[in-house]
């Protein structure tokens, strides 16, 4: 059959998963990679390859052997200096290979927000050794929060209250670190009142915003994310203009998922990544077009309209608390049934298990945000994990 476009996806996790879907369902044809078999993107592709994407040898074949219309970026663990020298050859990095090579590494995106485009950012520094971390938390200040510049859904980020606790938040990022950068930025805790996420489409015709999402972390990690955050017109007004310019200075096409500190009608840039964002699962319930639609729309090309809020929405996650290869999931039902609005769950078809990992979302839309928090978050208890194999063994 015919297909609009051929897309090499790189990294196949829950996010890929839907986008993936999005992308056929407008004719594209994906292949699915990740550095292990059956990763949920692949489930849903129409081929997979698997190998490590930090192997610049192998994402070199990957690229020549399919020779895609589109390569689409899903995890920050890649070789990024190939995906320039791919699109320096003609192929389409999406959304540029500058902007993957940005935003892989927090040092280099905070870089150029802080430094090139001045937008409000926390007081921070980086550091290469634990004397380093050191001196940049005398710096910022305590508390303060100690992070990898390459990572992905808060791994390896912690926050300091003293002096005496550095060397441990520095271990700990060291040990969470993707990629083989050892490199960490310490930054001012801000006390904020909230943090957003600001999905971003950039698109032919121009910039498109979703209305902001909310969102509540646990070590470093999104648990629970709702649509839309009650602020004020200037605040949002502050963000949108700051996303704006950063992802016009990224360039490309397609959706950014902008982070931002907010505090009263102060507005402080936080994080951007160049693909659609974990929190923003519950643009899946919420909008007439989810995030992943909108990403494979601003990809290919395709008209995008204002992304529109079909009413208050929330998402809350089911994580795994144990490694295990055999498991199987019981009280989908009880998740699904409610009377006061509509509740549906996201399950990833993740392999193997570990300790919070996240194995699926939960989802409810509701007449206010916080009926659909309440709800979004009784659906997710109510999914547990039955480790058949480790009741088996005993």
């Amino acid at each position: 059959m015919p297909f609009t476009a051929t897309i090499l996806l790189l990294g196949s996790g829950e996010l890929g998963r839907e986008f993936t879907i999005s992308a056929k369902r407008l004719g594209a044809y994906v292949i699915a990679c990740d550095s292990y078999a059956g990763a949920p993107a692949m489930q849903v592709a129409d081929s997979a390859e698997v190998f490590s994407m930090l192997d610049a040898d192998l994402l070199r074949a990957a690229i020549e052997r399919h020779r895609p219309d589109f390569i689409v970026p899903e995890v920050e663990a890649i070789r990024t200096e190939v995906l320039a020298e791919a699109e320096a050859r003609g192929f389409t990095v999406v959304p540029s290979a500058r902007a993957t090579q940005l935003t892989m590494n927090r040092d280099r995106i905070r870089d150029v927000a802080a430094v090139e485009l001045g937008l409000t950012t926390s007081r921070y520094r980086y550091a290469e050794n634990l004397a380093e971390a050191q001196a940049a938390a005398s710096h910022t200040g305590f508390p303060c929060v100690v992070k990898p510049v390459m990572s992905s859904s808060g791994k390896g980020q912690s926050t300091v209250t003293a002096a005496e606790d550095v060397e441990r938040a520095w271990d700990y990022a060291v040990a969470n670190m993707r990629g083989d950068r050892r490199r960490v930025i310490v930054e001012q805790f801000i006390a904020f009142d909230y943090e957003i996420t600001l999905l971003t489409v950039r698109t032919r015709d121009g910039v498109r915003f979703c209305p902001p999402i909310g969102h509540r972390q646990e070590r470093g990690d999104y648990q629970e994310s709702w649509q839309p955050v009650a602020m004020s017109q200037h605040a949002l007004s502050q963000a949108q203009d700051m996303a704006r310019r950063v992802v016009d200075d990224l360039g490309g096409y397609g959706l950014f998922g902008v982070e931002f500190f907010v505090r009263g009608d102060e507005v402080i840039f936080s994080e951007l990544s160049p693909r659609p964002h974990d929190t923003g699962m519950v643009t899946l319930i919420s909008q007439t077009l989810s995030e992943f639609d909108l990403h494979a729309r601003a990809i290919l090309g395709l008209p995008v309209p204002e992304p529109r809020l079909l009413g208050p929405a929330a998402s809350a996650v089911i994580l795994a608390d144990r490694e295990a290869t055999t498991f199987a999931f019981e009280g989908l039902a009880d998740a699904l049934s409610t009377e006061q609005g509509e509740v549906d769950v996201r399950l990833f078809g993740k392999p193997a298990t570990r300790p919070y990992r996240r194995m699926g979302v939960a989802l409810a839309r509701a007449a206010d945000v916080e009926t659909a928090r309440r709800l979004a978050g009784r659906a997710a208890g109510r999914v547990t994990i039955d480790y058949a194999q480790l009741k088996a063994d005993r």
